[in-house]
């Protein structure tokens, strides 16, 4: 017989409900207006390593509502937040969920350390932990794999990971700089991560960023950051990048490889990038995975259990 029952417990569904309260409460504090904007979109993000939906045959489930809360702040609706469920194709296992519940707020004006500093508040309020000092990833890159992931070319970090058997077998190209930084930070730097308490990571390398600004002062460097808590993702930001003209090349770089590796292109999202035209002011931003803060809390190993039906179970 097909199991009806919910896999959270009632004690569970409480705690999230707290949660939810407490993260809306905090986000009032700060005078950020919640908001909410559609979850099917006309046009889905070009990164290549986000598998959105398709809806019918001209919509998308967003994976994020990044693109609308854009939109929103060139609209001058000033500090925004939305809170609700996102949706990823193929994302199932212990720590993912083709649905789980996102977080995703943005500051006009804010730089990347306002958003550091703002998230770590949250955390801290909302999960009642302390945070471990800011890192640098080149520094905890470099830490565990003994190279320098700003300048070392695609080969190096390639020849790292298959040396220790972590490439799969349908693996990028060896100058797929992205594809390999992304592969060893995942499998071997980000299980290290955040054991003392979540630990935000910044300073990105410039590799693969779309709509991040790259910083002025340093080059191969975004102004991104990701939150880490028990060795799991809990968090990714950015200052914005505002220039529509880079965005465009960008996203159009990003089509190119999906081609490449036989990823069906999204096209371009043009509302958005008529309102970056339009004079989306300066900004950063974050998104934090609610499904998994609340499993970190309970001290569950894995999303399934803090969730009223897991995928396996919808």
């Amino acid at each position: 017989m097909t199991d009806w029952r919910p896999r959270a417990k009632r004690a569970t569904l409480e705690r999230r409900a707290r949660l939810l309260g407490d993260i809306r409460s905090f986000m009032a504090r700060r005078e950020v207006l919640e908001v909410s904007t559609p979850l099917i979109a006309s046009a889905a993000p070009a990164e290549r390593g986000l598998a959105s939906m398709a809806v019918g045959v001209d919509g998308y489930l967003v994976p994020s509502p990044e693109h609308a809360l854009k939109r929103l702040l060139a609209a001058d609706m000033g500090a925004i937040y939305q809170l609700g469920p996102v949706f990823r194709a193929g994302e199932a296992g212990r720590w993912h969920n083709p649905e789980f519940w996102m977080l995703e707020w943005y500051r006009p004006q804010a730089s990347m350390m306002d958003i550091v500093a703002e998230t770590r508040d949250l955390v801290e309020a909302v999960a009642g932990v302390a945070c471990a000092p800011v890192c640098e990833y080149r520094a905890v890159f470099e830490s565990v794999t003994g190279i320098d992931p700003i300048e070392s070319e695609g080969a190096v970090l390639a020849d790292w990971a298959r040396r220790r058997q972590l490439a799969p077998a349908q693996a990028a190209d060896d100058d797929d700089r992205a594809f390999w930084l992304d592969l060893i930070m995942s499998l071997a730097v980000q299980p290290t991560l955040g054991r003392q308490g979540p630990v935000c990571v910044v300073d990105f390398p410039n590799d693969d960023a779309v709509l991040v600004a790259s910083d002025s002062e340093r080059a191969g460097i975004a102004r991104r950051f990701e939150w880490f808590w028990q060795g799991v993702e809990l968090a990714n930001g950015a200052e914005e990048l505002t220039d529509a003209a880079i965005a465009r090349d960008r996203m159009q770089r990003e089509q190119r490889l999906r081609t490449e590796a036989g990823v069906a292109q999204t096209g371009l999202d043009e509302r958005l990038l008529n309102a970056m035209q339009a004079g989306m002011p300066a900004s950063a931003g974050v998104a934090l995975g609610v499904d998994r803060l609340l499993a970190l809390i309970c001290g569950f190993d894995g999303i399934g259990d803090a969730l009223a039906f897991d995928w396996p179970r919808r």
